[in-house]
């Protein structure tokens, strides 16, 4: 097989502007995307980290997103994103599934059951 693009398969949004064209880009794709809203003061979203980093690189059929809600609070409150960490599930530009908090477990199961 050929060399990976990136040593990271998480995209970290910057700006409303790469939200919007990943979210658009989503909606072509029948490939689910976990969206990882997060915040640098967030202790359980420090700790989360490493998990959806083996994730993202065991899970290469599912697209990895994260969002600050500091810096995009206007796509956060979009999702009706109030507790951190939240973790919202989306095909085709619909939500089909969210947990919030840390339940490692829950989150896999989810990943498990709509990457298919």
């Amino acid at each position: 097989m050929g060399a990976a693009i990136s040593t990271n398969p998480i995209v970290e949004c910057q700006s409303k502007s790469q939200w919007e064209a990943e979210f658009e880009a989503s909606k072509l794709s029948n490939k689910l995307l976990m969206i990882d809203f997060t915040a640098t003061w967030c202790g359980p979203c420090k700790r989360m980290e490493p998990v959806i980093e083996d994730w993202a690189a065991r899970y290469p059929d599912v697209q990895f997103i994260k969002i600050d809600v500091d810096r995009l609070e206007d796509v956060a409150r979009a999702f009706g994103v109030d507790v951190l960490p939240a973790y919202v599930f989306l095909k085709k530009g619909k939500e089909i599934d969210r947990v919030v908090g840390v339940k490692k477990d829950e989150l896999e199961r989810k990943i498990e059951k709509h990457r298919v």
